[in-house]
């Protein structure tokens, strides 16, 4: 590592614990573990606004090159944009941080509010995208237009999401209705998807609307490929010998509930079994970015096991409220 950013983090890391105890002492052991949490949160946050800044121009190639020059419109919070564009003098890039403002409110009030403000930041660079960068004009075959549209549209959100950030949305909205109704968050989408194409439909005309329902599927199904599905819970096993350090952090930092095994391991530095605790989460898809920076900086060795989880019913799948809250 650069000995000047080294520097700068030992820093940071020393005004962090003089905050904390103004009368003691500062041992180069308590250092140590800030540093290199420091190390980690910078490394996962320079991937994950790669992944967005990636994101936010394949989504501006799908508007601009495809989309917006011929009239077309998609689902989301990007559809209603769109529409509105095509029915108003209001520019597109104004319009996406408008239609999109409420959702990243309700964001932070569900997820967090670290989610919401990266989600202003990639919707509003966004806007800035559409706006100036002047992508070329693909084509004008719209059966195309509706499928490659979609495709980087969709690879855009998917993008997004896996820098822990949103482009669009009506996917916070979904999480959000899922939980009060009785529906599936996929269920919602489609609710909300049906109103906006019936709209187009009505405004533009029903071959128009037909083409943005291909265009939507394309997109959903450039999303799933990316985040393999943003509606969707992932079940998260971690075996790993700071066990309790990462039990801690789950519960009392992440806010969430996790269930421990008690488990053996098969192959052990003599050869034989031994004992060990092995940790069990379920977290949303949005928040898996969080969870891999937080054992990293306990254990970048943990093994971790991650599967999509399909249905869900009791325990406690929301995050545990704060003592202090009411």
């Amino acid at each position: 590592m650069n000995p000047l950013f080294s520097k700068i983090l030992i820093d940071i890391a020393r005004k962090q614990l003089e905050k904390k105890q103004t009368n003691k002492p500062i041992s180069k052991k308590q250092i140590v573990p800030l540093v290199r949490n420091l190390q980690v949160e910078i490394a996962h946050a320079i991937k994950e606004y790669i992944f967005i800044i990636i994101g936010v121009f394949s989504a501006g190639f799908g508007l601009k090159g495809f989309l917006l020059p011929n009239k077309f419109i998609d689902g989301g919070a990007t559809g209603i944009s769109l529409l509105l564009e095509n029915t108003t003098s209001i520019q597109l890039g104004i319009l996406l941080i408008l239609v999109n403002l409420p959702f990243i409110f309700l964001a932070s009030k569900t997820i967090g509010k670290k989610f919401a403000i990266k989600s202003i930041v990639a919707i509003a660079f966004l806007a800035i995208v559409v706006h100036f960068v002047n992508y070329p004009i693909i084509t004008e075959d719209k059966l195309l237009i509706a499928v490659f549209g979609g495709f980087f549209l969709g690879l855009g959100i998917g993008m997004s999401m896996r820098g822990g950030s949103v482009i669009d949305g009506t996917e916070v909205l979904a999480i959000y209705l899922a939980r009060k109704l009785s529906l599936t968050i996929g269920d919602v989408l489609l609710i909300i998807n049906i109103l906006i194409f019936s709209v187009g439909a009505y405004i533009l005309s029903i071959e128009i609307a037909l083409y943005a329902i291909l265009t939507y599927l394309v997109a959903g199904r450039t999303v799933d490929f990316v985040v393999d599905g943003v509606e969707e819970y992932v079940g998260v096993t971690i075996i790993s010998e700071k066990h309790e350090e990462l039990r801690l952090t789950l519960t009392k930092k992440l806010r969430r509930a996790c269930t421990i095994y008690a488990g053996r391991g098969g192959y052990g530095s003599s050869g034989e079994s031994y004992e060990k605790d092995i940790i069990y989460t379920v977290i949303t898809r949005l928040e898996l970015a969080k969870l891999q920076t937080e054992i990293d900086k306990i254990d970048k060795n943990a093994f971790i096991i991650m599967g999509v989880v399909k249905d869900l019913k009791g325990g406690m799948i929301k995050k545990k409220p704060l003592k202090d809250e009411h």
